[in-house]
């Protein structure tokens, strides 16, 4: 059988791709298609317009950005002798996309696009398609099978340092992004996409990237927030920035290398774990000032979170004791009591304690950001579809259902059939978030859904919501405002996280 091609005049290239299946549902993938070239380290991308006629062979991922190797498996419980493929790494060329499209003969064109942009705590590629793990080939296929298909398409882009950059330009990892987003906009047509019905969707990281996104670009017809928004990782001073670029330069000039902007890749990389950086932030700057006040450009929205996010702290926590943690809480003399005592965080009681800060983490961070969100977007008249996730890890249950675990769900690329709870979870999380793109309802705007646990998934009551999520903490936090509970925040958190938890 011949391999899949598309003909595109306007970017002068034949691509060809390759051909995967799911269940005997056919998929074609078109990966590693350049879509901006980097001109020199820390600079400013620019986009690829044509390729002078060239066949370009789209069977092969394209390299990842550079990064610090992290065991992606350790997270989500992932068994250890599951093999994880070698990626390959560019500095200067991993500006690249993969998109998944139904086959031609399934489609009359025109179909929604979903643009993916990955998570990883914008230090590194956390489940790429690469992996095998966030490989979207079940996901096109089951959209094809409920005959409503979508085309698939995931950015790289460039993370920690190199994103980071020496003090000059700045957020280049949401300018590559925006630089993807548009050439989807402009060629997504040739692979049978519609440029009109576009979804920006992102976990963790990537969330964070889609709601910058959000406010600062053009608008898009529909977006996905999951576990994560710019309250996770709000924009910080430059002034902070410039004291991690300077701690990095030193400790490079250390290992006898001029600086971060001439340094090898290896010495990069070296520094960055020395320094034990172990995540990054945007910048500020003009176009982000005033971020939580803008109103999302975005026609609908499906945001959530699971059920244990603040995972991701909990080792860094352990290493508090009692007193510590209770002083972060004394910040505020208004509110600080108050809260702490709201989260059982008692001097002489350590356990209590770091079960109350993870709390806090977690409900500041990522659960009443989904409260915040929505309530701006509906009072604006704009759909909102609420979730919650609830499956615990399939492997190990008392893990809960921590950060990142409705990845194994969403991509169903690992095999869950050991686990018919996680596998009906997997199959209805797909059906909806395919449903929300292709611009149905996934279930009833302003209703809430609840993925889990036990494999169950259906829409609860605001009552159910309560006996899931700490509601009145939640409207505490609110009462009291972001500048009393994000210093108490930062105090637990800054240094503290980890992908190995």
């Amino acid at each position: 059988m011949a391999p899949p091609q598309v003909r595109h005049e306007v970017l002068n290239a034949t691509f060809t791709g390759i051909e995967t299946s799911y269940d005997g549902t056919p998929v074609h993938h078109y990966r590693g298609i350049k879509y901006a070239n980097i001109p020199g380290r820390f600079e400013r991308a620019t986009p690829v317009e044509r390729f002078q006629g060239l066949e370009i062979d789209c069977s092969r991922y394209g390299p990842r950005c550079p990064q610090v190797d992290i065991d992606v498996r350790h997270l989500l419980r992932i068994p250890e002798d599951y093999e994880i493929p070698f990626e390959p790494e560019d500095e200067l060329e991993c500006l690249t996309i993969d998109i998944a499209a139904p086959p031609p003969s399934t489609h009359n064109g025109d179909l929604p696009v979903l643009v993916w942009i990955h998570g990883g705590s914008q230090i590194m590629t956390f489940c790429s398609a690469a992996s095998g793990i966030c490989d979207p080939t079940r996901f096109v296929a089951d959209s094809i099978k409920a005959g409503r298909p979508v085309i698939f398409v995931s950015i790289n882009y460039r993370l920690n340092i190199f994103s980071f950059g020496d003090g000059g330009e700045k957020n280049l990892a949401i300018k590559d992004q925006r630089l993807g987003i548009e050439w989807v906009r402009r060629n997504i047509a040739a692979f049978g996409g519609s440029p009109n019905k576009l979804t920006l969707a992102g976990e963790s990281a990537g969330a964070i990237y889609v709601h910058a996104h959000l406010v600062t670009g053009p608008p898009v017809q529909r977006a996905i927030l999951a576990s994560g928004s710019l309250y996770l990782s709000s924009p910080l001073p430059v002034e902070r920035g410039d004291g991690l670029i300077k701690a990095l330069e030193a400790t490079v000039q250390r290992a006898g290398q001029p600086s971060l902007r001439e340094a090898s890749v290896a010495s990069l990389l070296q520094a960055l774990k020395e320094s034990n950086v172990n995540t990054m932030w945007i910048q500020e700057d003009e176009e982000l000032r005033g971020w939580e006040t803008r109103l999302e450009q975005v026609d609908e929205i499906m945001i959530g979170d699971c059920e244990y996010e603040s995972v991701i702290w909990r080792n860094g926590i352990e290493t508090f004791d009692g007193p510590t943690i209770a002083t972060a809480f004394e910040q505020d003399k208004t509110w600080g009591t108050k809260l702490r005592k709201l989260y059982h965080v008692v001097p002489d009681r350590p356990t209590a304690c770091k079960f109350g800060a993870l709390d806090l983490v977690n409900d500041a961070r990522y659960a009443l950001p989904v409260e915040l969100i929505a309530d701006k977007l509906e009072t604006a008249g704009k759909p909102v579809f609420k979730y919650v996730v609830d499956q615990p890890n399939p492997w190990q249950a008392s893990s809960r259902a921590h950060h990142a675990v409705d990845l194994l769900f969403l991509f169903g690329s690992v095999d869950l059939s050991f686990s018919p709870a996680a596998e009906a979870v997997g199959k209805k999380m797909r059906d909806n978030w395919s449903s929300f793109v292709a611009g149905g309802k996934p279930w009833g705007s302003g209703a809430r859904y609840a993925y889990g646990p036990v494999g169950e998934c259906k829409e609860i009551s605001e009552k159910d919501f309560a006996a899931r999520r700490r509601v009145e903490h939640l409207r505490l936090l609110n009462e009291a405002g972001i500048g009393v509970y994000l210093p108490i925040v930062f105090a637990l958190t800054a240094g503290k996280i980890s992908l190995l938890n």
